[in-house]
């Protein structure tokens, strides 16, 4: 596995630079205005509850424009990412905005050890982070080990029935041609972009990822002792997924034609028994 996680964290080292410089992430409109959300903590408030005096854990927080939009609603945030590259973006990202988050850099399952056992009153993990890992079980008792007794635990994250399906079909339809349920070894990908604009050409271009099915995820925060108090799974994803999806007024993306075909995303909140 040492080797998936270097490859894994060389792609991320490279890209970190570029998403920060990108339109997409507006990073400057973090600093010109001290109330603006991130697209993804906007969609979540709704679901997030009051913030205000709470302990939160980030885990995968990449560039932290999600971490610090959590401290804006009144955590006291931690960050922590794999990617030394990210990590010293979302720093300068706080510090540029006088917002006080404690980041570290260290491998997920490692959170534990790094961030305190049940130091926190939430744990927060956004889109696009269980495709890195390659055990949701491990990473459940990782969730569980943080959290306070009474602490919750929130993610919003891709549905496994998109992650299968192959994205790059230009004809409208949706073919499931990639794992659904997890395996030992991981897809890889060789793909010289990112899903942000940017110009920049990168030379770390392959990645290793694990599909994770839904009964797989929610069995394994269960088996992790937690209670789920939430499931909801939704029909918008908040980047442009596949060519042909188009974007609505929240600035989520959709399928153009009978969007309830196949879910996009969906949203898992447990809480930890007191």
């Amino acid at each position: 596995m040492d080797e998936y996680l270097a490859l894994n964290r060389a792609m991320w080292d490279e890209r970190a630079p570029a998403h920060a410089a990108s339109p997409d992430y507006g990073v400057e409109r973090y600093v010109a205005d001290r109330e603006h959300l991130s697209d993804v903590v906007r969609f979540d408030r709704p679901r997030l509850g009051d913030l205000a005096g709470l302990r939160g854990a980030h885990l995968q927080c990449h560039i932290g424009t999600d971490t610090l939009s959590l401290a804006r609603l009144g955590a006291t945030m931690s960050g922590l990412d794999f990617s030394e590259a990210s990590v010293q973006l979302a720093r300068s990202l706080a510090e540029s905005t006088g917002t006080p988050i404690d980041y570290h850099v260290a491998d997920v399952y490692d959170a534990v050890e790094v961030l305190g056992a049940q130091a926190y009153d939430f744990v927060y993990t956004g889109i696009g982070v269980l495709c890195w890992l390659p055990d949701v079980a491990r990473w459940a008792r990782v969730i569980a080990g943080l959290l306070k007794p009474g602490g919750r635990f929130f993610i919003r994250e891709g549905h496994p029935v998109l992650w299968a399906t192959d994205l790059d079909r230009l004809d409208g339809s949706l073919v499931v041609d990639f794992p659904y349920f997890e395996r030992t070894e991981p897809t890889i990908w060789d793909e010289p972009g990112t899903y942000v604009s940017t110009e920049t050409e990168f030379a770390n271009t392959r990645s290793a990822e694990w599909n994770h099915g839904i009964g797989e995820i929610l069995t394994a925060v269960l088996e992790a002792g937690l209670t789920i108090t939430g499931f909801e799974e939704h029909r918008s994803v908040p980047w442009q997924a596949m060519p042909d999806m188009v974007a609505g007024e929240d600035g989520e993306f959709r399928l153009p034609e009978r969007p309830d075909r196949m879910p996009l995303t969906y949203t898992l909140q447990a809480v930890k028994p007191g």
